[in-house]
């Protein structure tokens, strides 16, 4: 089996990012000039060309070393279903041969879904991009009952 350059903590942050990307929509109302507590905050969730989050991934890409990049471009090719894990020399092979004068971060943004793709990539690899993270879990149990009220020291 292949082995990932790239930490799975690298690629989570990523695949966060791209998420967050990925859920914006075209700006409905481009010159509105007006206050973002009265729409709602509802810009925030518009793609500009001045968008934070394509700096932060931008940045981030291109941060990383070259070997990194064309793993990051392999690893999305094999969550799109390009080829298997048995593939993987060529998938590389591909990226490199793709990135000749070509920005990793452009053509990475302009991939749909490119947060999935990563996560499909990483699953191909038996790895979870969740593993190791610390998140809320409100079904697990409190260790107190509810009906109870909480003592404070």
């Amino acid at each position: 089996m292949p082995e990932l350059t790239i930490s799975p903590e690298k690629i989570a942050f990523l695949i966060e990012k791209a998420r967050a990307f990925d859920v914006k929509v075209a700006p409905t109302d481009p010159a509105s000039g007006s206050n973002a507590a009265d729409d709602v905050m509802v810009d925030v969730l518009e793609d500009g060309a001045d968008d934070p989050v394509v700096r932060e991934i931008a940045g981030f890409i291109g941060a990383l070393t070259e070997d990194e990049q064309i793993e990051l471009v392999a690893l999305m090719r094999l969550g799109r279903g390009d080829g298997g894990l048995e593939d993987w020399d060529d998938l590389r092979l591909e990226a490199l041969e793709q990135r000749q004068g070509r920005s990793t971060a452009r053509y990475l943004l302009g991939e749909p879904m490119l947060g999935d793709l990563l996560a499909e990539g990483l699953d191909a690899f038996g790895m979870d991009w969740t593993s190791g993270r610390i998140t809320a879990d409100s079904s697990s149990p409190s260790g107190h009952d509810e009906n109870e009220p909480t003592r404070r020291g």
